[in-house]
């Protein structure tokens, strides 16, 4: 037969606390480390596990959050999902992870379904950051935003586009590079998105010769907006507003019998770890995924708990400089 399940009362009668003060030190509330301690180590040796279904009835939580992403095509999506769902674990909450794959119609399904599912919380990548229902979501569940801003939301972790923008076209600049063209995942219904409005700006302030060409994350996808844009006489550098989309620039010249960086150039935009594998190594911009990942847990977790809201922590970009552009000067 299997064992009967230990409760909080047997836990409390082993410590020689309340069954209240139990359970705060199971949640590390209102009491000591040394009473934490010896709390958990008493739930341990008794085989107490908190019954979740009775926790959420109890506190109106579920202990679950919606980590909503762009696209999990992406790969720099994909690594910072495996962080928040592990930093989530960490502080005894679990991730439900959904994926808009680009679709902002899809996006903003899921984000209602989420609310309805009641989670605690949510972490977004939003594909269309000024879609009008934000603000109505982020009434009812603390939303924080990852990448650019949203309104209403708790908190949210936004990369300074404007310098990494303008970080990677001075890059190609000096490098000699006055035709470029840049593959971003935004779609011409969601044409709002901070980084894409600044690319065009420091375009025509540096004086470029810029195309900007729509391609999915997917290798498949990114491969064929790739080889579109590399047609003779086209651009003789790519800036890419994702590693992921870089590799297919990387298998789009191959296929086309082009050399990197000796026929095109090419510059990604968040440094997977994979970009330093590459032959060569994809020059790109990196945004710290450990300290985004951090701050993303931490202030969703805060806000869950009915912390203060509206923190905002601004991503600086460092350039990671490999061997993918070619100096033209």
């Amino acid at each position: 037969m299997p064992r009967k399940r230990a409760t909080i009362r047997e836990v409390a009668k082993a410590t020689g606390l309340s069954p209240a003060a139990v359970s705060y030190a199971l949640r590390g509330l209102q009491v000591s480390e040394e009473t934490m301690e010896r709390v958990r180590a008493a739930a341990t040796e008794l085989g107490y596990e908190a019954d979740p279904i009775a926790r959420a009835l109890a506190s109106g939580r579920t202990g679950m959050i919606g980590l909503l992403c762009g696209s999990l095509e992406d790969l720099w999506q994909q690594s910072l999902a495996v962080g928040i769902s592990r930093g989530l674990r960490e502080k005894d909450r679990y991730a439900l992870i959904l994926d808009a794959v680009g679709d902002p119609a899809r996006e903003r399904a899921l984000a209602q379904q989420l609310r309805d599912q009641r989670v605690d919380g949510m972490i977004v990548q939003p594909v269309d950051p000024a879609a009008p229902f934000w603000p109505e979501l982020c009434e009812s569940v603390p939303v924080v935003a990852i990448g650019d801003s949203l309104a209403g939301t708790a908190a949210e972790v936004v990369f300074d586009n404007r310098s990494g923008v303008t970080l990677a076209l001075e890059h190609l600049r000096e490098l000699g590079h006055r035709r470029i063209a840049v593959l971003t995942p935004t779609r011409a219904s969601t044409p709002d998105r901070p980084a894409d409005v600044h690319v065009t700006a420091e375009a025509e302030r540096l004086g470029l010769d810029m195309e900007v060409v729509t391609a999915a994350h997917g290798l498949a996808a990114a491969t064929e907006a790739a080889q579109r844009a590399l047609r003779p006489g086209g651009p003789t550098a790519v800036f890419c507003f994702s590693d992921s989309i870089a590799y297919g620039v990387y298998a789009a010249a191959r296929e086309l019998g082009l050399s990197i960086p000796g026929d095109v150039s090419v510059m990604g935009y968040d440094d997977h770890p994979m970009s330093g594998l590459l032959t060569p190594g994809l020059t790109t911009v990196d945004w710290n995924i450990d300290g985004i990942v951090k701050a993303a847990v931490r202030l969703v977790s805060a806000a869950a708990d009915g912390g203060a809201r509206r923190r905002r922590v601004v991503q600086k970009p460092t350039l990671k400089e490999r061997g993918s552009v070619r100096d033209l000067t």
